[in-house]
């Protein structure tokens, strides 16, 4: 297989090849990784987000759907989960108007949302405070935008070569387009230095 990207990287003087190929068996992020959010989601043909047993005829729009979580979970931040489907789907927490303003293609799918409780036993809150709660929103958005990779796939991978053509390292996992922020240049990078301490 092919690399989907190259990357050249300068370590110590020495140039390593960094390439890049898709995650082809990505693990699900709301199965597989500990999450600080719950995501609730109804759709008919797709199963999405984090397990629960509530049914679509139990409500008539989200807000009675947000409302039954508030009454019996009581969650300090909430937010809405949209998803646009077309050629592929994925998902945000703010819509698709921009592409897609007639909503053809997109419409809520449901909520994802953090406990006190859970924030609490997590980092030791005794208070959440107004800062507390941006910052927790911050995780949230961050675990929607993991997902989304998830359901575009764009989950990614990488092998590090030497100046000699020979692989020395590689990795598996990482969620997002930007292989900056979903930190695979960083970890590739300090594969090199690791290979490089235990030659030396």
């Amino acid at each position: 297989m092919e690399p989907i990207e190259t990357i050249m990287q300068t370590v110590a003087e020495i140039p390593y090849t960094i390439e890049v190929y898709p995650d082809k068996d990505p693990l699900d992020p709301r199965k597989a990784f500990d999450n600080l959010g719950v995501m609730v989601c109804f759709h008919k043909r797709y199963s999405l987000g984090d397990y629960h047993d509530l049914e679509t005829n139990m409500f008539n729009n989200w807000n009675e759907v947000l409302g039954y979580i508030q009454k019996h979970s009581g969650p300090v931040v909430a937010l809405p989960l949209y998803l646009y489907d077309h050629s592929g789907i994925t998902m945000n927490t703010y819509g698709f108007s921009h592409c897609d303003p007639g909503r053809w293609d997109w419409g809520q799918t449901g909520w994802i949302y953090v406990l006190c409780h859970t924030l609490r036993s997590e980092f030791g809150w005794k208070k959440v405070t107004p800062k507390r709660k941006a910052y927790a929103e911050q995780i949230l958005l961050s675990e929607v935008e993991s997902y989304s990779a998830y359901l575009e796939g764009a989950v990614y991978g990488y092998t590090v070569k030497d100046p000699d053509g020979s692989e020395i390292a590689s990795c598996w996992g990482f969620y997002g387009y930007d292989h900056k922020k979903n930190g695979l240049i960083a970890h590739a990078t300090e594969a090199v230095k690791h290979h490089l301490k235990l030659a030396a």
